[in-house]
């Protein structure tokens, strides 16, 4: 309808005859004339609705700054562009345009965007969970541009020359995640770490850490399920222990009718202090050959603190990158310490007769050291 009006309007400009309004009597001017180039050219044929949509929308009206002759000639020459550009594209190529002829007006166009920036997150009936984010351009940019390095070797961006680049390369190619996946998983750890980097001005509690309902019993058995508080649908008794494993823990004791008879005072995480000495000395993901900054990294205990009455300390604690820390909860490997060396034992269904397998810490700093007591000793 807005395209036929302007058709319309150009269709009586030509004849010269004006649209009559029937109350009054009185003629009434095109409330767009400077699109009448746009309407004629609809009417004949080489332009198509949507193409006039986008250079009506991309133009926008007339200001103090911009004189009605001025976009009028921006949407002629649209109008003969329009046979080389798709609607999007033409929308964008109008809005250069405009931006063109009213860079006084840019800041308040800016701010409009700025103002319909919006986040919003919608619980799906099956378990998932929906987000839908409209950024305005200056979040967009920051966004896409970490969303470029997540997905960009998946998607045939830049191959990096240097060789550790490379091997990244490789590994994001060769991770078995979808490229959605992957992205979905950097974002979700970018959220865990900001959220955490400084408590006091963000959020004022920390990293996000979901609570998980379980029964001591399916607990203390690693057998069961357990159920996040708020969602419907039941998660592997796996997926609580990783989720125990990464967060506070709250033991509430109920009576014989299930009514709570006492709170159990909050288990200790790994604190600040105990997270950089676990960096210090595991300088990563102490799993395979990755190369996982410590700051990427999720403390693992050893043994599990409540099944296992595991502790909370540097010697039983250990870095692992999530995809490892999830392998380890989901696929019952296991890590066992003698004394300062830790190693990896595989399930029966990897290996039957599972043979440890010694983890390397990944830091250089630990590395010097070692070298330095040995220079010592031999001198």
């Amino acid at each position: 309808m807005r395209v036929g009006r302007l058709a319309g309007d150009s269709a009586e400009a030509a004849s010269g005859d004006s649209p009559v309004d029937p109350v009054t009597g009185r003629p009434v001017e095109a409330q767009q004339p400077w699109l009448h180039c746009v309407g004629r050219a609809v009417t004949a044929g080489p332009l198509t609705v949507a193409a006039a949509e986008s250079i009506r929308n991309g133009l926008r009206s007339p200001t103090d700054n911009v004189t009605v002759a001025l976009p009028a000639e921006a949407a002629a020459l649209l109008c003969v562009e329009a046979a080389q550009l798709d609607a999007d594209r033409l929308f964008r190529r109008a809005r250069e345009l405009r931006d063109d002829l009213d860079e006084a007006g840019i800041a308040g166009r800016e701010a409009e965007r700025r103002e319909r920036r919006a986040l919003r997150f919608r619980r799906l009936p099956d378990g998932m969970a929906r987000l839908v984010r409209e950024m305005d351009p200056e979040t967009s940019a920051a966004v896409g541009d970490l969303y470029d390095r997540a997905t960009s070797p998946r998607r045939g961006g830049p191959r990096f020359v240097a060789a550790d680049a490379a091997t990244e390369q490789k590994r994001i190619l060769d991770d078995d995640r979808t490229t959605e996946q992957r992205a979905s998983g950097v974002f979700v750890q970018l959220l865990r770490q900001g959220s955490d980097a400084d408590s006091s001005r963000l959020l004022s509690s920390g990293a996000p850490i979901p609570r998980v309902l379980v029964t001591a019993a399916a607990l203390t058995a690693g057998e069961g399920h357990g159920r996040f508080e708020g969602q419907v649908d039941a998660v592997s008794i796996e997926t609580v222990e990783r989720t125990v494993c990464e967060g506070s823990t709250t033991v509430v004791r109920l009576d014989g009718d299930f009514q709570p008879l006492d709170v159990g005072r909050e288990q200790r995480l790994f604190t600040r202090a105990q997270r950089i000495a676990l960096a210090v000395r595991d300088g990563g993901c102490m799993a395979g050959g990755w190369d996982r900054a410590p700051s990427w990294c999720e403390c693992h205990h050893i043994d599990h603190w409540a099944r296992d009455e595991g502790k909370t300390d540097v010697a039983d604690g250990i870095l692992l990158r999530r995809h490892h820390h999830l392998l380890l909860h989901n696929a019952h490997w296991k890590i066992v310490r003698h004394e300062a060396r830790y190693w990896l034992i595989p399930p029966p269904d990897i290996d039957q007769g599972r043979v440890p397998i010694e983890m390397h810490s990944k830091s250089a700093a630990l590395r010097d050291l070692r070298a330095e007591q040995g220079r010592a000793a031999a001198g």
